[in-house]
């Protein structure tokens, strides 16, 4: 891992109260994060240092790698809604990033802004980084596709991603392998590029769907 990217990682919240440089400091960090995760530095805003791991092989796979989390499951529509306040890779959005000021957003005051962007629509893949039993590390993949349809609009990037196996079997097979709640979002089908990445690293990769 290159440094600049422990350096965020260890820095803390953007949405900070302080004094202050401290404060302004702290409230530019997700924008920050995010143009250096552009830049191929990943960079983690909840301390997660293994999805920074995980945005890193998306990266270099070409596909982005942007920080995600699950938000929500829609039964109806069958999706499963997924996003972040950043740090964002820029290659996964449709259009240009919206920053939104975070006085008060989506129940959080401070100061700052948030990156809002909007993912492109098509094949995507989700990677984590889990554990074994024994203690060894993991990928875990899925692929499944981003669809067009109205977002939350809450500040952080989102995305509808639907899965072959439907929000709640996916969520059980998903959190079957002990995931931690963050993963890396990146363009196209990759599954098959990690599980050879991984064989060839000796790395263990649990692929869900």
């Amino acid at each position: 891992m290159q440094s600049e990217s422990l350096l965020y990682y260890f820095t803390g919240p953007y949405y900070h109260r302080g004094r202050g440089l401290t404060e302004h400091l702290g409230a530019a960090l997700i924008l920050g994060g995010s143009l250096l995760t552009a830049r191929g530095i990943p960079c983690s805003g909840e301390g997660d240092l293994k999805n920074c791991v995980a945005m890193t092989v998306l990266d270099r796979l070409g596909a982005g790698g942007s920080y995600t989390e699950i938000y929500a499951m829609d039964f109806v529509d069958g999706f499963v809604l997924m996003g972040h306040d950043g740090p964002a890779h820029l290659a996964i959005s449709a259009r240009r990033p919206v920053l939104q000021g975070l006085s008060l957003y989506h129940g959080k005051a401070g100061r700052g802004v948030s990156v809002e962007f909007s993912v492109r629509t098509g094949p995507v893949t989700i990677l984590g980084l889990t554990q074994t039993a024994d203690g060894r590390l993991q990928f875990l993949v899925a692929e499944g596709e981003s669809l067009p349809g109205p977002i939350l609009r809450i500040g952080n990037t989102n995305s509808r991603i639907q899965f072959p196996l439907g929000p709640a079997a996916f969520m059980d097979a998903w959190c079957a392998h002990g995931p931690t709640h963050h993963v890396a979002l990146g363009l196209g089908a990759h599954a098959d590029e990690i599980v050879k990445l991984g064989a060839l690293s000796g790395i263990p990769t649990a692929r869900v769907c």
